[in-house]
């Protein structure tokens, strides 16, 4: 498991969008690095937790417990094949680009080391926007995307540090649940009913995932 590239973006015009002068910091490139990681602050004040990426929407992006977001190359390998075209690392808005790492699949809660320094913990799974469909230039991503749930994760900093292209990744915290960054995605789109399950988590929820799970609950029990 290592990481195959450290992907940072700037601020550009947002891709198909009526709004005068909005501007999305999703076409991410890949960055030679060493790149300092660390936890941006509250949601809604912080950006990324990456130094020199853009977060330009802070209501839907950014903040501690989506600090970094990871992407597995086979993910985007199995999309290069179904779109029939090349998609390059960072393509998806993604931080981080790794292999040999299951990142739908990981754990809410699941800690990676990366590099001698950087500790990640998995809080959710990604919810595709216009912005993202956009940026993509497909007909019906949006949807596509969610049928797929190949959602990657969102994570929070634990330890912040540098981390380089080639760094290597280490699980070294494994949860005993089994509640996924794909379970979660689906339990806040496609399948409500699953809302309950993610409890097992507790406080490694995404803070309004948790809240989301606690209210639904407490409406109709689980």
């Amino acid at each position: 498991m290592r990481l195959l590239s450290v992907n940072v973006g700037r601020p550009k015009n947002v891709p198909g969008t009526k709004r005068p002068g909005a501007v999305t910091g999703i076409d991410k490139r890949p960055v030679e690095g060493p790149v300092r990681v660390a936890a941006p602050g509250p949601k809604g004040t912080a950006g990324s937790g990456l130094a020199g990426d853009a977060v330009c929407n802070l209501r839907h992006h950014g903040g501690n417990d989506q600090a970094v977001y990871a992407v597995a190359r086979e993910d985007l390998d199995d999309w290069e094949r179904e779109l029939g075209r090349t998609l390059a690392n960072g393509v998806f808005g993604e931080n981080l680009t790794t292999t040999g790492l299951d990142v739908s699949g990981a754990r809410i809660g699941e800690r990676w080391r990366i590099g001698s320094e950087l500790v990640l913990e998995v809080t959710a799974g990604r919810i595709p926007c216009a912005t993202f469909q956009g940026h993509m230039g497909e007909r019906g991503w949006v949807g596509r995307f969610t049928r797929k749930a190949a959602t990657g994760a969102y994570l929070r900093v634990i330890v912040p540090g540098e981390i380089r292209a080639g760094d290597p990744v280490e699980i070294v915290h494994l949860p005993a649940h089994e509640v996924t960054a794909r379970m979660q995605f689906q339990a806040v789109t496609t399948h409500r009913e699953l809302l309950p399950r993610l409890l097992a988590a507790g406080e490694a929820l995404h803070a309004e995932t948790l809240a989301q799970a606690r209210k639904y609950v407490a409406e109709h029990g689980g």
